[in-house]
């Protein structure tokens, strides 16, 4: 199999998904008032069900392995790649004020939501997608702890009401129906339902995502940058993705693991770390540079690290 072609296939449909975003809001078509009740809709709803319909009588999961250490792993990358990033703080030209935190905390979190699930689909099969919903339990958690953590500023709500949102609610539920067998009487109508939400979610993330980077695109300021982009593409595209395939290579895990880790080690920097920079009291410019280098480059390094990736762990 040929997978250059096939990555390629399932990367440019969130591209230019992301693109129409940043055409609707030039054109006004998205406007900034309807953000935020669209993102609760995508948050609240369409994730939900999209987790829901992915995870239910998921094949994969019934298998203790799958359960307990994807979260863990999730973790554990977020963290890595933070640390990462910390330590790289002067090669990047920065001190360790708002903005080297920055830049350390958006080189490290990485893409684990919109850009992976569409290529596990893609890629994989669907118990490959419901380990990654598992995993991405433990990077959901590592987003808002190692966030308070690295930029020391307490969030306006307490940090159980973050972690404890509608998606996390959802995977809970699911994963319990599973376990407990409920999952054979939920009604097929309700497993229409779920379907017909869910796949809705990602390309409502995606355009929604296209629109704030559209909104942010006047504080870039690349010449101001270069040595941030710089250092933030050698290590979140080059340097990460080293450790995390070597991790997928070395863990004792099952096959749907090492596809959700070799998946994470070619994504670029989340674009939620715009969100979180604001949110921490960190520096926009500074994470959206990061953001916007890795992932405009990772368009070229995601199908090399996915093929390279795929043959060294025999995928």
């Amino acid at each position: 199999m040929n997978e250059l072609p096939v990555v390629l296939s399932a990367v440019l449909p969130v591209l230019l998904i992301a693109v129409a975003g940043v055409a609707m809001r030039k054109f006004e078509w998205l406007t900034t008032e309807a953000d935020h009740s669209l993102m609760r809709v995508t948050v609240n709803l369409l994730i939900p069900a999209f987790i829901f319909d992915k995870v239910l009588n998921n094949p994969a999961l019934h298998r203790t392995e799958n359960l307990f250490l994807p979260p863990l792993v999730g973790f554990a990358t977020v963290a890595l790649g933070i640390g990462v990033g910390w330590l790289a703080i002067r090669l990047a030209g920065l001190q360790r004020d708002a903005a080297g935190r920055t830049f350390a905390f958006s080189t490290g979190l990485y893409n684990y939501g919109y850009v992976p699930l569409p290529l596990a689909i893609s890629l994989f099969d669907r118990e490959t997608v419901g380990v990654l919903i598992v995993h991405n339990l433990g990077t959901e958690i590592a987003f808002w702890l190692l966030g308070t953590v690295v930029f020391a500023h307490a969030a306006n709500e307490p940090l159980w009401k973050k972690i404890l949102n509608p998606p996390l609610v959802a995977i809970l539920l699911t994963l319990t129906l599973n376990f407990t067998g409920g999952a054979a009487y939920v009604p097929e109508f309700v497993k229409t339902t779920a379907h017909m939400l869910g796949v809705c979610a990602i390309p409502m993330g995606l355009v929604l995502i296209g629109a704030m980077i559209a909104d942010h695109l006047g504080e870039f300021h690349s010449e101001q940058g270069w040595r941030v982009m710089g250092a933030s593409c050698v290590l979140r595209l080059g340097v990460i993705p080293v450790l995390f395939l070597a991790l997928a290579k070395f863990l004792p895990c099952s096959v749907e693991l090492k596809r959700v880790i070799l998946l994470q080690a070619a994504m670029p920097s989340a674009v939620f770390a715009i969100l979180a920079a604001r949110h921490f009291g960190g520096d926009g410019p500074t994470a959206l540079r990061v953001v916007i280098a890795t992932s405009a480059l990772s368009f070229v390094t995601i199908p090399l690290w996915i093929r390279a990736g795929m043959k060294w762990l025999g995928l």
